[in-house]
């Protein structure tokens, strides 16, 4: 009976090991699924459905398949960590997120306290990576990067007119629009005018009539694009011809049905256009043959779990330490590109280039 005991518990280990084996793997990607920016939610969604079912299809990551869970965090910090709390009760070996800084960055705390991975597909603070432990990663660019580029732009294109910085005080608007003039200040330009305007609001004539009473020629906003596509309609309406000029968060068609043809000639920054890239191809193809384009950062959340993938098998393990080692030590051919990672955790990829908005679509400025 002692030894029929003693094969029982171990056939049950046994069985308990290849059921271990097998096991689904659990990641998450989190983001604003409700509320304003929801449409950048869909984005992240969308993403990282079809990046977990292109990896099942292929196997998985070493021979286990990738169970995803969505979480809601609706740009909110509060939410944002309550999220990333659950996240850790859930287990998840990986999060994909968040989108807006503001949450990225209180949730990247609990992130490296537990010891979880975290990519953030479109946060561009600085403070991430320059404040986050070893664990955050982003596959984006960041705000003193794109503010650059901005900063240069606004400068030789409008020199000797009147530039307005605004701000939706948020830490992404705030902060690029920070570098901004940062850089304009560098190339020994004094902006006429930096105001802050309060997100969420429908009516922003007030501040319209000032630049336009101060000779506002262009005005740069570091905010989202509701708020943006409101000002320059509204400028519209109101005779008010400044350029507008903006950053990362105009890469969604929300911004052209809120603005309609007002928004002809908006100018904005975002890193080069992955659905042009070559590598990225079947996976564009596949996104519109259900319907739907893959625009903003659809496939930059694709890319934070494909790189994440890569990194586990290179790493043979889901270890966090060991994925961190191998994301850092490799390249990685992805949908955005050849890319790899920076001791801070920084993306090693092509820096900002300017869009604009012409007939509801976005496309490289000329």
């Amino acid at each position: 009976m002692r030894n029929l005991k003693k094969l029982l518990v171990i056939v049950a280990a046994l069985l308990a090991g290849v059921a271990s084996a097998k096991a689904d793997i659990t990641i998450a990607v989190a983001g604003p699924m409700t509320g304003q920016y929801a449409t950048f939610g869909e984005q992240f969604r969308r993403g990282a459905r079809m990046a977990v079912v292109d990896i099942n299809a292929a196997g998985g990551v070493l021979g286990q398949k990738l169970k995803l869970i969505i979480e809601d965090d609706a740009c909110d910090p509060k939410q944002a960590v309550a999220v990333a709390n659950k996240l850790v009760s859930d287990g998840v070996a990986f999060v994909a997120g968040h989108f807006c800084s503001g949450s990225s960055i209180p949730a990247s705390q609990v992130y490296t306290e537990e010891n979880i991975l975290q990519i953030s597909p479109a946060s561009t603070n600085p403070k991430l990576t320059e404040e986050g432990g070893d664990n955050v990663f982003r596959t984006c660019g960041r705000d003193d990067q794109q503010g650059a580029v901005a900063g240069n732009f606004l400068a030789d294109r409008f020199a000797g007119k009147k530039i307005a910085i605004l701000h939706d005080k948020t830490a992404y608007g705030k902060g690029l629009a920070d570098e901004t003039k940062k850089q304009l200040n560098r190339r020994g330009v004094k902006v006429a005018m930096y105001e802050a305007y309060t997100a969420g609001e429908k009516d922003y004539s007030a501040l319209i009539s000032k630049m336009k009473a101060a000779g506002i020629a262009v005005f740069y906003l570091g905010g989202y694009h509701t708020e943006a596509g409101l000002m320059i309609r509204q400028a519209r309406q109101q005779g008010f011809g400044a350029q507008l000029v903006a950053g990362d968060a105009l890469v969604t068609d929300e911004f052209w049905k809120i603005t309609g043809k007002a928004g002809e000639g908006t100018l904005m920054t975002f890193s080069p256009d992955p659905r042009k890239n070559p590598i990225a191809a079947p996976v564009v193809k596949n996104f519109r043959a259900a319907g739907y384009d893959p625009e903003g950062y659809t496939l930059y959340t694709y890319g934070a779990i494909q790189v994440w993938a890569m990194a586990a098998e290179k790493a043979a393990s889901t270890d966090t330490g060991k994925v961190i080692a191998a994301l850092r030590e490799f390249k990685f051919d992805t949908v955005l590109g050849n890319i790899g990672f920076d001791m801070k955790g920084d993306v090693t990829a092509p820096g900002y280039v300017f869009y604009e908005w012409k007939n509801g679509t976005y496309d490289y400025a000329k």
